[in-house]
């Protein structure tokens, strides 16, 4: 089973689940702006992912450029920001066992078959 961390608003996001299931995949879905990740879950994520902080963080989102923009900030303060604004996170994030991908192109995803 892959865990899928969706925004069905974003175009970019449903084509990662269809490739999913397309691939025959069982697809748990996570709607993080509905149900943000922790702390913790995020920086496991981060962990699977082998990237920084960051580097997970849609830097052109309006929350971003309102409160962080131009600063300095650690990456326990950049997790807490994503936690504080789900809408932050990269999306679509698919995470299977050990193995994570950032869906961007969408066919990323399916790197954790």
């Amino acid at each position: 089973m892959t865990t899928l961390y969706h925004n069905p608003r974003c175009s970019k996001s449903r084509e990662a689940l269809h490739l999913l299931e397309e691939a025959g995949e069982t697809v748990e879905i996570v709607k993080y702006l509905d149900t943000p990740p922790s702390k913790k879950k995020l920086k496991q994520i981060l962990s699977l992912l082998d990237i920084k902080p960051i580097d997970l963080v849609r830097v052109k989102e309006k929350e971003w450029k309102e409160n962080y923009k131009g600063k300095t900030l650690s990456d326990d303060e950049i997790i807490d920001a994503m936690v504080r604004f789900p809408r932050l996170i990269e999306r679509p994030i698919a995470v299977k066992g050990l193995h994570a991908a950032v869906g961007r192109p969408p066919e990323n995803v399916l790197e954790v078959l």
